[in-house]
C-alpha cells in the first residue's frame, strides 16, 4: 500500500497520478501529489517504478498501513529500492540480465 510521497525529492511531474490505476492521488495547490485515496491502493507498485526521483514508497504488505520514516526509509537506501530491484532507472541493469538461471540459459544464450 502507498506509504510515503517525499516532498523533498519529489519534482511535481504528476507522473504517479497518471500511472496509478485507481486513483490513488491527488494533486495539492502546490502540485505536489498527495495519498487522498490510501484504501483505493492495489499495491501494484506502478507510482513506485514510474517515479523519475524515487520520492515515492509502496509497502509490500496490502491490506495494512503501516508507520514509515522519511529518513530511515532513505538511510537504508528502501526509498526507490523498487525502481532499482526492477532495474529501471538511468544506470540501472535489468534484472532480467542478471538471471541465470537455467531456463534463461536455454532461451538467451550467453
Amino acid at each position: 500500500m502507498i506509504e510515503l510521497v517525499s516532498n523533498e525529492r519529489c519534482i511535481k511531474c504528476g507522473i504517479c497520478v497518471k500511472v496509478c490505476p485507481t486513483d490513488v492521488f491527488d494533486m495539492d495547490e502546490n502540485s505536489f501529489p498527495t495519498i487522498a485515496r490510501q484504501d483505493d491502493c492495489q499495491t501494484c507498485f506502478m507510482c513506485e517504478a514510474y517515479c523519475p526521483v524515487d520520492a515515492l514508497f509502496v509497502s509490500p504488505f496490502a491490506d495494512e498501513v503501516v508507520t514509515v520514516n522519511e529518513k530511515e526509509l532513505i538511510s537504508t537506501s528502501t526509498l526507490g529500492s523498487w525502481r532499482r530491484t526492477i532495474g529501471w532507472g538511468k544506470g540501472r541493469t535489468k534484472l532480467a540480465a542478471e538471471d541465470t538461471t537455467p531456463f534463461i540459459d536455454r532461451i538467451l544464450p550467453r
